[in-house]
């Protein structure tokens, strides 16, 4: 057995993994059950297709900002309120708090949010650990997670649809969701070295030190 607030080569295995794994899960929630959730509640076939397009749109232009972001203030905080962030956007779709197709749209723009914030972050936290002799090997293991989410949230979604109703099932995913985003909040260590926030201030100093030392000095 080993603890989880170990930085070794196995801590991403019970930090990483988790919240990862849940991650792609509300995208096999959505791909599947977003669509039938939405027409069901009268959106039409346009409304569904610009509330699917939503999500990916934020998510892809977001991590510019997050990735950044991320260097700066560290991939823990990230990963956890961008958990948290997610769940709040299937609240915002589950519980129907505004028209169907605001709600989808707003619920859309939280998960594109939230996934932007922890995308970039999980990748790097997996980085931070892997010694570069097996960190491919590290981004294979976790990518092997990652997308089996799709999978098994397709499939979860499916079997709770069928017995509990769709809204049952955005409620799951979002319920895991947090859960998940409190687990790395409870369990993970922050990954990104200290010393790497100084390494630009850092480089200038030894710049100009090596600028003075070049310099010739007169007697």
């Amino acid at each position: 057995m080993f603890s989880c607030r170990r930085r070794t080569a196995r801590v991403p295995a019970c930090t990483v993994v988790p919240p990862v794994y849940v991650r792609t899960g509300p995208t096999g929630f959505s791909t599947g059950l977003f669509p039938l959730l939405f027409v069901a509640n009268g959106v039409s076939l346009e409304g569904v297709g610009l509330i699917k397009a939503v999500y990916p749109v934020i998510w892809g232009a977001g991590q510019i900002v997050t990735g950044s972001l991320a260097d700066r203030i560290g991939r823990k905080p990230l990963i956890v309120w961008g958990m948290l962030v997610q769940a709040a956007g299937h609240a915002v779709i589950g519980l129907g708090l505004a028209a169907p197709l605001l709600a989808g749209l707003v619920g859309s723009v939280l998960l594109g949010l939230g996934t932007a914030m922890v995308y970039p972050a999980l990748l790097a936290a997996v980085g931070d650990v892997a010694h570069p002799a097996w960190r491919a090997t590290s981004v294979g293991v976790y990518r092997f997670w990652r997308d089996l989410g799709y999978a098994v949230g397709a499939l979860m979604a499916g079997v709770v649809a069928a017995f509990l109703g769709l809204v049952w099932a955005v409620h799951v995913a979002g319920i895991l969701t947090a859960l998940s985003g409190l687990l790395a909040w409870a369990q993970m260590s922050e990954t990104l070295p200290r010393t790497r926030m100084g390494t630009d201030t850092a480089a200038l100093g030894i710049g100009a030190a090596t600028r003075d030392s070049a310099t010739p000095q007169t007697p």
